[in-house]
C-alpha cells in the first residue's frame, strides 16, 4: 500500500545523479533496484539483515527470479552483504567501496532504535561511509503522530481496516519520558503483512544524535506534507501517474483509499547531508567499481557477523 505513494521513487529523482555509488541500509528484496536504475547510478552495495532476502535482491539484480521479468541487464556493477548494519562497523568492511555519494534507508531506520548503541551505530556507520556532501535519504514512522493517536484512542490500541499499532500496558499512561528515548516498543500490523515489533523515533532525538556524527538535517517531511509539496509539482505530477500514485490522469486524484491515505500519515521522509563538501560534488569515486559485479553468484555475497 505504502509503495502506492512513490515517494522513495521522488526522493532518489531529487537526489541521486548519475553515476554516483549508492549504500542502501537494510535494502530487503532489492524493490529499489529499478529505481537507481534509472536514476543512472554508477554503483550500488546493499545490504541486509535476512539472508533470503538478499538471495532475492541477488536473483533480482541478476534478473534470474521468475516474477521479475526484465528486458535488460542493470547498468550499474553492485556488491551485496548480509548482516545487520546497525550493529557492524561497516566502515572497515567497505573501506575499498566508499565513500558513497548517497546513502538509502527505506522503512527501516527505526529497527536500529532499539537501543542507543544501535542507533548510534547506524549512525556512524552512513557517516563514515558517506563522503563529504553526500546524502542520507531516508522514510520511517513519525513518532508525533502515533503518539498523538494513541494519546486520542481510548486504550492502547489505534488503527483502522489497512492497519493497527498496539502499545503495551507499561505505556498505559501515555506518557514517554524524553529522557529514555530508546526501546519504546509497539506492534505494528499492516494489511496482508505479518505483525512485527517496532521501535518509537522522536525525530529530535534523531536530529541532534545525528548532528553528533556531521549528519545535518536538509528537511523532514511528513508523508502528507510530502505528497502535497513534491507530487503535485509539475516535473512529479508526470512520475506518479506513470506509476500509478495519481488517479486518471485528469482530476489528479489519489487512487488510495481514506484508510490508506490516513496509514501513509503515519510515516515520515528525511534527507541529511554530511558535513565538511560541496553538496554538488566534492570526492567523487575512483577505482572502488572493482568490488562489484555485474552477475552475483551466491559465493559473491559477503556474510557479516556480528
Amino acid at each position: 500500500m505504502l509503495r502506492r505513494f512513490r515517494i522513495k521513487s521522488v526522493l532518489i529523482q531529487l537526489y541521486a545523479r548519475p553515476d554516483d555509488a549508492v549504500l542502501d541500509l537494510a535494502c530487503g528484496k532489492g524493490g529499489d533496484l529499478i529505481k537507481w536504475d534509472k536514476a543512472r547510478i554508477g554503483y550500488y552495495v546493499g545490504i541486509d539483515i535476512a539472508e533470503g532476502s538478499i538471495e532475492d535482491c541477488r536473483t533480482r539484480y541478476n534478473g534470474d527470479a521468475d516474477h521479475h521479468q526484465r528486458r535488460k541487464k542493470f547498468s550499474f556493477p553492485s556488491r551485496l552483504l548480509c548482516g545487520d548494519c546497525f550493529e557492524v562497523e561497516l566502515d572497515k568492511i567497505l573501506e575499498e567501496d566508499a565513500p558513497f555519494d548517497i546513502c538509502s534507508c527505506q522503512f527501516a531506520m527505526h529497527y536500529s532504535w532499539t537501543t542507543e548503541a544501535r542507533a548510534r551505530r547506524a549512525l556512524a556507520n552512513v557517516s563514515a561511509l558517506l563522503r563529504p556532501g553526500g546524502v542520507f535519504i531516508g522514510t520511517m514512522p513519525d513518532a508525533n503522530v502515533i503518539i498523538k493517536k494513541l494519546r486520542q484512542a481510548e486504550g492502547m490500541e489505534i488503527g483502522n481496516s489497512v492497519y493497527w499499532i498496539r502499545f503495551g500496558e507499561e505505556y498505559s499512561q501515555k506518557k514517554f519520558k524524553s529522557s529514555s528515548p530508546f526501546g519504546i516498543e509497539y506492534v505494528f500490523h499492516l494489511e496482508d503483512a505479518v505483525d512485527c515489533p517496532e521501535w518509537i523515533v522522536p525525530f529530535n532525538i534523531f536530529k541532534s544524535l545525528a548532528d553528533e556524527y556531521d549528519l545535518e538535517l536538509v528537511f523532514v517531511k511528513n508523508s502528507h506534507e510530502f505528497v502535497h509539496e513534491y507530487m503535485k509539482k509539475p516535473e512529479f505530477v508526470e512520475l506518479m501517474r506513470r506509476l500509478g500514485a495519481l488517479g486518471d490522469g485528469n482530476q489528479d486524484q489519489s487512487t488510495l483509499s481514506a484508510d490508506e491515505w490516513d496509514a501513509a500519515y503515519l510515516y515520515l521522509s528525511f534527507v541529511l547531508r554530511k558535513r565538511g563538501g560541496e553538496s554538488d560534488g566534492g570526492q567523487r569515486r575512483g577505482g572502488r567499481r572493482k568490488n562489484g559485479k555485474m552477475n552475483l553468484s551466491k559465493d559473491d555475497v559477503l556474510y557479516i557477523d556480528n
